[in-house]
């Protein structure tokens, strides 16, 4: 959590020590976020920089991770998803985008949803060669973190104080794949993503998990092996979700555990986007399964 010290203007912070304070803010954050659902599950009076109306509880979320990774020294510049432009916190370092509340949409049905972060040693919009570390955090029946940082990927369990403890060390996907997700509507996939989500779904050793929150989607790849996807569509040739704020952090994250990602061509943290808000198909998972996918776009 942070202290007074953290916000303190003083001398420079390293990078290392900057990111061990973001983590430790969004885990502190992460019960408040929780038990702060319930009463904002209607939608807000303004749409967000992508044209959708969020829920209160997306902007209460962004709000309050605002305020507390804003003041952090180390922390020079904030961009959310609900957020038009960057916030300059004046006092230099890293920069840090937000996905405050990611399947905000399953608060409704009370299936889960997350909170996606990305750290960046660049000003925003950066690349994702800039990225220096990533994590998220998964609102289920427990409250569970994943962190990316340091060439390793470790998994928390978050407790109602704000506190972690570690319950998996250098995780990487299991060799046996059994799961995937893809979003989108059926009719809208182009037709080589199509004849690629039919030969994984002929697999019979292969079950379909896709609940509507792509970092929950995500989370069961990296637990059990497979792909997630939310592919180009027709009337959507970029997709759906957002570089900076979900693609570069989840494609990193998968990398790290020893996975591949791709925007269909190229591995996400190669994608080069103009503007904070820029989409990108995304497909995440084990690598044999991002290799057949790309070689399917190919054909």
């Amino acid at each position: 959590m942070a202290t007074q010290e953290d916000t303190t203007p003083t001398e420079a912070v390293s990078n290392a020590t900057t990111i061990t304070r973001i983590i430790d803010v969004v885990a502190a954050a992460a019960p408040e976020i929780r038990a702060g659902l319930p009463g904002r599950r209607v939608y807000a009076e303004t749409d967000n920089p992508s044209g959708e109306t969020p829920l209160e509880a997306d902007i209460f979320a962004d709000d309050m991770l605002r305020d507390r990774l804003g003041d952090l020294r180390g922390v020079g510049e904030y961009a959310s998803e609900e957020r038009e432009e960057v916030i300059d916190t004046g006092t230099g370092g890293l920069s840090v985008c937000i996905d405050p509340l990611d399947g905000s949409s399953n608060l409704k049905p009370n299936n889960t949803m997350g909170t996606i972060v990305a750290v960046y040693d660049a000003p925003l919009p950066a690349a994702g060669t800039d990225m220096v570390a990533a994590a998220y955090v998964l609102y289920g029946a427990t409250t569970t973190m994943v962190v990316a940082r340091d060439d390793t990927v470790s998994e928390y369990v978050i407790d109602q104080e704000g506190d972690y403890e570690t319950i998996r060390e250098d995780v990487s996907l299991p060799d046996d794949p059994t799961v995937y997700g893809f979003g989108g509507r059926v009719p809208d996939w182009v037709d080589d993503f199509a004849d690629y989500a039919e030969e994984v779904e002929s697999d019979p050793s292969m079950k379909l998990r896709y609940g509507g929150s792509m970092i929950g989607d995500v989370n069961q790849v990296m637990t059990y092996g497979g792909i997630f996807a939310y592919p180009t569509l027709a009337d959507a040739p970029e997709g759906k979700l957002r570089v900076q704020f979900e693609g570069y952090p989840v494609g990193y994250i998968v990398e790290t555990a020893g996975g591949r990602s791709s925007d269909g061509e190229r591995s996400l943290m190669d994608v080069e986007k103009d503007g904070l808000h820029a989409r990108t198909p995304v497909y995440v998972g084990n690598e044999e399964f991002v290799d057949d996918l790309e070689a399917a776009f190919d054909d």
